[in-house]
């Protein structure tokens, strides 16, 4: 049996009571940190309570060698995965390659950053459309898809939650400030007028940790401030009803402004 279990938002004290008892009945455990990060990667705390040991693997052994499944044909092994197990298509694809060899799987899940992030945002989760990851650029690499999701999210009055890139092997974690760069730079070279200094977007940074920042204002005034440590990541609103500009305003400390839709 496969066991791929969701550890949540911020650190392993997350991880469900359904994660942690079958944890201790499985006989090999594996932990991935290159589709999001904890606040402590070492599991300590886990490994005290299950009295065994985990294996952190990177992506190449779980998209190329399926190392996991090496191991489930006769054992029990779970696989620990940051946030909620299926969020990330690499996992799906485990799956179904658990399918083909006839290997049982089970799914236990956990919190998310695509249903945590609009509610600390204070915005209704049903009027988002699609999510979009802005990547680190690299020489001949700047897509410009980001910004291109959040014009048809505009087009259909739609939020966007926009994730942040990670780059876990080289412990890079691209913060809000930069996103926000990357989509200044995107406006520069289409000239749409889709983004721009006096745009709203919201800031939201360590969701899930017992002390979650929630900052919106005008991007001329977010990309110069300090968020902290990672993770971040960006929401670009569309029309606001009222609730949700109250919201921003008290819990953001956004400009008063929004509520009379000036922003």
């Amino acid at each position: 049996m496969l066991y791929i279990i969701g550890l949540g938002l911020y650190d392993e004290n997350d991880i469900s009571i359904k994660g942690m008892k079958t944890l201790k009945e499985c006989d090999r455990i594996f932990a991935e940190f290159y589709t999001a990060k904890l606040k402590d990667q070492s599991l300590s705390t886990i490994k005290e309570k299950t009295g065994k040991d985990i294996q952190i693997i990177g992506r190449k052994e779980i998209e190329e060698e399926m190392k996991p499944l090496k191991y489930a044909k006769r054992e029990d092994v779970a696989l620990l995965v940051p946030g909620d197990p299926l969020a990330a298509t690499t996992h799906s694809t485990l799956i179904l390659e658990a399918q083909r060899k006839n290997i049982k799987t089970r799914i236990i899940h956990s919190s998310s950053i695509f249903s945590a992030a609009p509610g600390l945002a204070g915005l209704q989760i049903y009027k988002f459309g699609k999510t979009t990851t802005i990547p680190f650029p690299e020489e001949n690499y700047f897509p410009h898809s980001p910004y291109l999701t959040i014009k048809n999210n505009l087009k259909y009055d739609a939020h966007t939650l926009i994730l942040l890139d990670i780059k876990a092997e080289e412990n890079k974690y691209m913060n809000a400030n930069q996103g926000l760069k990357y989509l200044l730079k995107v406006e520069e070279e289409r000239k749409e007028n889709i983004i721009s200094l006096d745009s709203l977007a919201v800031v939201l940074a360590r969701v899930g940790s017992s002390n979650p920042l929630i900052r919106a204002d005008r991007i001329k005034k977010l990309i110069v401030e300090d968020f902290g440590g990672p993770l971040h990541c960006l929401i670009i609103p569309s029309k606001l009803h009222f609730l949700e500009a109250e919201y921003l305003i008290e819990i953001g400390r956004a400009p008063p402004e929004i509520l009379e839709g000036r922003i």
